[in-house]
C-alpha cells in the first residue's frame, strides 16, 4: 500500500501546520478558519489509517462534515444578521450533527475496545464532536471542551509515539485558552 512508503511524519507535519493556521482564524471568528481546518483533514485521515486509529480517522470525516456545514452555517448567519435574510435554523443547525453521529456510530463499531487506549480514543472522539458542534454555533463553552480534548489527545498520541501530535496538542490547548479569553472579551464588549 502507498501509505507504507510515506513516513507518517509527512502527514503529521502537514496536518499540524494547517491546524495552527486555522485556529488563528478561528479565534478571530474569520471564515478562513474552515478552509485551513478542512485542508488538514486529508493528511490526518491518512495518518490515523496508517496507525490503525480508526475512530480518529472517522473523526476526520466528521470534521469534514462539520467544516462544510460550519462554513455554510456561518455564511447563512452572516446573511441573516447583515441582510435580514432568514433561513431554516432548526434544519441547518442540526444537519451536521445528525450526519456526524452516523459516522461516529460506524467508527465506534469498527473499534474493538480491548485496551484503555481504545476507550481514551472513544472519549476524545466523543468530546471532539461536541466541541466541533459548539464551534459551528460559535458558543464560548466550546473552548472549555477543546482544552481537555487537546490534553487527552496529547496522552493518546504520546502512547502512539506521534510526537509531532503531542507537541501540537499542547500548542492547541494553549491556543484554546487564548480563544476562550478572546471570545469572552468580545462577548463582554458587545454586552457592555
Amino acid at each position: 500500500m502507498f501509505l507504507d512508503r510515506i513516513p507518517v511524519a509527512v502527514f503529521d507535519y502537514s496536518g499540524a501546520a494547517c491546524v495552527i493556521v486555522s485556529l488563528i482564524f478561528l479565534v478571530r471568528k474569520h471564515p478562513t478558519y474552515w478552509h485551513f481546518s478542512n485542508l488538514s483533514l486529508a493528511p490526518y485521515f491518512l495518518l490515523f489509517i496508517a496507525t490503525q486509529q480508526y475512530m480518529l480517522a472517522g473523526l476526520q470525516v466528521s470534521y469534514l462534515i462539520f467544516g462544510l456545514h460550519g462554513s455554510f452555517l456561518w455564511l447563512l448567519e452572516h446573511r441573516r444578521d447583515g441582510h435580514a435574510k432568514p433561513f431554516n435554523e432548526t434544519f441547518w443547525y442540526n444537519l451536521g450533527w445528525v450526519l456526524t453521529l452516523a459516522i461516529f456510530a460506524y467508527t465506534a463499531s469498527l473499534t474493538e475496545f480491548r485496551t484503555p487506549w481504545d476507550i481514551l480514543q472513544f472519549v476524545v472522539t466523543s468530546l471532539s464532536l461536541i466541541a466541533n458542534w459548539a464551534t459551528t454555533r460559535k458558543w464560548i463553552w466550546s473552548w472549555y471542551v477543546w482544552i481537555p480534548v487537546n490534553l487527552l489527545q496529547a496522552l493518546l498520541f504520546q502512547h502512539l509515539g506521534l510526537w509531532i501530535q503531542v507537541g501540537l496538542q499542547v500548542v492547541l490547548a494553549s491556543m484554546s485558552v487564548w480563544g476562550l479569553v478572546e471570545w469572552r472579551r468580545i462577548r463582554s464588549s458587545v454586552t457592555a
